[in-house]
C-alpha cells in the first residue's frame, strides 16, 4: 500500500500523544499506528491492518464506526450553522433538541443539562456548580469533594485531583486540597480475602464513615462516583453497596454525583447506570456515549434540587458567571441526536445487555480456570480479565514485569484491541455495541492464545 513516509517523522517531531512515554516515542523506540478507516468494530491502519476494536476507541464508539446516519447529520449542521455561542439564552435547534432527549432518558429528578466538550470539563463545570450551589446556601466551609482510589473523573486540576489513579497525580502536584479519597469498591482486592460481598460493603461503608467524621460533614459538599469503575480496572460495585453509600450522603447532606461518562447512554445494558444500581444523584456526568464520539460533546445534567439553588443565586447575584466558547456546540449537537436515535432505532443497549452477557461468560469459560487468572468480571458490554502470579494467595505479578501489557500487545498481534488497565495486570474490553456473538467469539478465542502465548 502506498502511503506518505514522511507522516512517521512529522509524528514524532511534532505531536504530543496523551498518555504516552514521550522520550521513548520521539527516539522512535515506542510503535505508532496511523488509523486510516474504520467500520463496525474494525479499524484499519495506513499500512492495512484491520484489527477488531474490542475497547470501543477509550469506551466511547458506542453505536459502531462509520455509521453514515451520524456523519451526514454532522455535515448538514456544518452547512446550514457551523457554530454559535450559548452565552445569554442564545440556542440552536440541535441544542435545544439534544437537551430534551437527554432529560426524556435520564433518572427522574433531573432539571437541565449543560454543555461541553470532554467528560474533563463536565467534571469541572460539577465542581464549580457545588461550590456555587453552597454558597448561595450561607455554606461557604462545605466545599470539600470526596472521590474514590482508582475511580478516574478527568486529567484536569480538580478533575485529575479527583481521579484516584497515580499515573495522573505523580509530579503534576495534586491531587489538590479540596479533594479528599476513600476507598475503591474493588471486591478482588479486599484488604480480607474472608470477607463477603456484604462485608466488604460494610468495610468501604465504614472507611467512608470515618473519613467524614474526621474532616467533618460541614466541610464536604460532595461525593463523586463512577457507578462501575472504568479505568481503575472495570469493577462493578459489590452487593449493595451502591445503597448503602447512599444512606450515609444522605444523612450528612453530601451531594451525589454519579460519572456516567463510561456508563451513560447503554453501556451497562441500561441506559444510565443511576438507574442500573438505584441511584439517586444530584448531578449527572455524561459525555462519550452522547455522540458515540463522533464529535466533541459533554454534559453535566443538573438535578432539581441544585437547580432551584442555582436560579435563587442568579436572582441575589445576576448571571452566573460561567460558560465555554463551545458549550452546546451545534455540530456536537447534531452528532448527539443522531446518535440517541441510532441507540433506539437499532436496540442497540439490550443488545450491549444480552452480547455482553455471551462475552463475559464465554470468557470465564475460556479463561476461568486458568491458574494465572484471578478474575473476570463485568457489567453489561464491560469486561475484565485480572492476572495474578498466584491465583491461590491472590499474589500479583510484580509491576515491572507489565504482564497486562504483554498480553494486550499480543492479543493486538492476533487482530484484537484489548486495554492494559492501570495499576494491575488487567485486561479491559469495551467493544462497541454492535458487537455480535461471532465477534465476541473472535475476542476470547484471540485473548486465550494471548494468554497462552505469554504466560504459559
Amino acid at each position: 500500500m502506498l502511503k506518505n513516509d514522511q507522516l512517521d517523522q512529522w509524528d514524532r517531531e511534532n505531536f504530543f500523544h496523551p498518555s504516552t512515554h514521550l522520550a521513548q516515542f520521539a527516539r522512535g523506540e515506542a510503535p505508532n499506528r496511523v488509523i486510516r478507516t474504520a467500520s463496525g468494530c474494525h479499524i484499519e491502519d495506513r499500512d492495512g491492518n484491520r484489527l477488531l476494536d474490542a475497547f470501543a476507541g477509550l469506551y466511547c464508539v458506542n453505536v459502531g464506526y462509520g455509521r453514515q446516519e451520524i456523519a451526514e447529520a454532522i455535515a448538514d449542521q456544518a452547512r446550514e450553522l457551523a457554530y454559535y455561542h450559548a452565552y445569554v439564552g442564545h440556542g440552536t435547534e440541535a441544542s435545544i433538541t439534544l437537551s430534551k432527549m437527554i432529560l426524556d432518558r435520564a433518572p427522574k429528578g433531573m432539571s437541565k443539562v449543560y454543555f461541553g466538550l470532554g467528560g474533563s470539563d463536565a467534571n469541572e463545570t460539577n465542581i464549580k456548580l457545588i461550590w456555587y450551589y453552597n454558597n448561595i446556601l450561607g455554606r461557604p466551609e462545605k466545599k470539600k469533594i470526596i472521590s474514590r482510589w482508582r475511580g478516574y473523573h478527568g486529567s484536569g486540576l480538580m478533575t485529575g485531583s479527583l481521579t484516584g489513579l497515580e499515573l495522573f497525580h505523580k509530579k503534576f502536584d495534586l491531587p489538590m486540597a479540596q479533594v479528599i479519597h476513600t476507598d475503591a469498591p474493588y471486591y478482588f482486592r479486599r484488604p480480607d480475602l474472608n470477607m463477603t460481598e456484604e462485608q466488604f460493603t460494610a468495610h468501604c461503608v465504614a472507611e467512608l464513615e470515618t473519613l467524614i467524621e474526621r474532616e467533618g460533614a460541614d466541610t464536604i459538599a460532595a461525593f463523586v462516583g463512577e457507578p462501575v469503575l472504568g479505568t481503575g480496572g472495570l469493577v462493578p460495585p459489590p452487593a449493595g453497596y451502591w445503597d448503602a453509600i447512599q444512606e450515609v450522603l444522605q444523612k450528612h447532606d453530601i451531594l451525589l454525583v454519579a460519572d456516567e461518562v463510561v456508563t451513560g447512554f447503554g453501556r451497562l445494558g441500561s441506559m444510565f447506570g443511576s438507574d442500573h444500581y438505584g441511584m439517586t444523584p444530584d448531578l449527572i456526568t455524561i459525555a462519550k456515549g452522547l455522540t458515540s464520539a463522533y464529535a466533541p460533546l459533554s454534559g453535566s445534567i443538573v438535578g432539581d434540587k441544585m437547580w432551584k439553588v442555582l436560579e435563587q443565586g442568579t436572582d441575589e447575584t445576576g448571571p452566573i458567571g460561567h460558560g465555554w466558547t463551545y458549550s452546546a456546540h451545534p455540530i456536537g449537537a447534531a452528532a448527539g441526536i443522531a446518535n440517541l436515535k441510532l441507540i433506539d432505532d437499532l436496540n442497540l443497549i439490550e443488545n450491549a445487555g444480552s452480547v455482553g452477557a455471551y462475552l463475559n461468560e464465554a470468557m470465564h469459560d475460556a479463561l476461568g480456570d486458568h491458574p494465572n487468572v484471578g478474575e473476570i468480571r463485568g457489567e453489561g458490554m464491560l469486561c475484565a480479565v485480572e492476572f495474578v502470579k498466584d491465583r491461590e494467595t491472590r499474589t500479583f505479578f510484580d509491576a515491572g514485569d507489565k504482564v497486562g501489557a504483554q498480553i494486550a500487545g499480543a492479543l493486538a498481534g492476533h487482530g484484537v484491541i484489548g486495554r492494559a488497565m492501570p495499576q494491575g495486570d488487567i485486561l479491559g474490553f469495551a467493544p462497541p455495541f454492535c458487537l455480535t456473538r461471532a465477534e465476541a467469539d473472535e475476542v476470547v478465542s484471540k485473548t486465550a492464545k494471548a494468554v497462552s502465548e505469554i504466560l504459559n
